[in-house]
C-alpha cells in the first residue's frame, strides 16, 4: 500500500496488519511498569518518555494515513545484539504505550520500552537511504556503525 502511495521506506520498515506477538523479550524481569496511555513528548520528557525529533513527526504525518502509528519493536539480533525494528501499524494493544508529538504517533510495546526509554526518534534523510533511527538511547551502551543494532547497558 506504502509503494501505492509512491512512499519509499527502509528494508526494515514493514507495514503490519496483525496484532504483535506477546513474549518477545524479558523486559518483565527488569520490573518494569507501563501503562497504556497517551502521553506528551515535549523536550522536557521524563526518562520514560520517547521523545520525537521535528523530522520524525514531519514524515509520520505523510506516510501516514488515519490510523496509522509508527510502530517501534527492540529483537535480539543484529551486530550489537539488539535491534530496532519499525513498521507502521493501526492495532494498539494492551501493553503499548502511545507517545504523541504533533498528531504524529510512535508506539513501543512494554517489552521493548525497556530497552529504548529515554530515547529519541528521528527521521533522517540521506543521498544513500531514508529512515527512521533511533538516537541517544540512554539504555545502549554501545552500537553497530549504521545504528540499527546496540547492545544493553548492564
Amino acid at each position: 500500500m506504502a509503494a501505492a502511495r509512491g512512499l519509499s521506506l527502509t528494508a526494515t520498515t514493514q507495514r503490519a496488519v496483525t496484532p504483535w506477538p506477546r513474549g518477545r523479550l524479558l523486559a518483565a524481569s527488569l520490573g518494569l511498569q507501563v501503562r497504556r496511555e497517551a502521553s506528551s513528548s515535549s523536550p522536557e520528557a521524563g526518562e520514560g518518555q520517547i521523545r520525537l525529533t521535528d523530522s520524525c513527526v514531519q514524515r509520520l504525518l505523510e506516510i501516514t494515513e488515519g490510523s496509522e502509528f509508527l510502530r517501534l519493536q527492540v529483537e535480539g539480533g543484529g551486530c550489537s545484539g539488539f535491534q530496532y525494528k519499525f513498521s507502521l501499524d493501526t492495532v494498539i494493544n494492551p501493553d503499548d504505550r502511545v507517545f504523541e508529538q504533533g498528531g504524529a504517533r510512535v508506539v513501543v510495546d512494554s517489552d521493548s520500552l525497556a530497552f529504548v526509554k529515554g530515547a529519541q526518534v528521528d527521521f533522517s534523510q540521506e543521498l544513500i537511504r531514508s529512515s527512521f533511527q533511533v538516537l541517544n538511547n540512554p539504555q545502549a551502551q554501545q552500537g553497530c556503525s549504521c545504528g540499527s543494532s546496540f547492545s544493553i547497558k548492564l
